[in-house]
């Protein structure tokens, strides 16, 4: 990881679009790791969506026109933390084995969503 990006004494990126493609990036490798049953097919391809969707607005709402077009796609980027976070968890309750790796990456969502809500909310002030 770029040390320039990271918050001094923890290891995740200061930027939040960083924040955001490291977590699609482990996300990603998560669902590469995992040997998928085609019931579960659906769950993990519709994360990887989700997962990837965050970031891809945050840094499509940066070349937005307008504030209003901005706030528009931080609120979608949000949405997309949601989903994410429900597939998180309906494949952590639903699959077999180890759950650590789920837990690490809910939490890491759970982070991303609240940022983002906390920005959406003080731009609207």
């Amino acid at each position: 990881m770029c040390s320039e990006f990271v918050v001094e004494g923890s290891n995740k990126p200061f930027n939040i679009v960083h924040r955001c493609y490291f977590f699609a990036k482990e996300v990603t490798r998560f669902v590469k790791s995992q040997k998928i049953s085609p019931v579960y097919f659906s769950g993990y391809s519709q994360l990887i969506r989700s997962a990837t969707s965050i970031g891809a607005n945050l840094v499509e709402g940066r070349a937005g026109g307008s504030r209003k077009d901005w706030r528009n796609f931080i609120g979608i980027a949000l949405k997309s933390a949601n989903e994410t976070k429900y597939w998180l968890c309906l494949l952590r309750d639903s699959m077999d084995g180890p759950k650590e790796r789920v837990e690490k990456l809910l939490s890491e969502a759970i982070e991303i969503s609240k940022i983002l809500g906390s920005i959406l909310v003080k731009s609207n002030s």
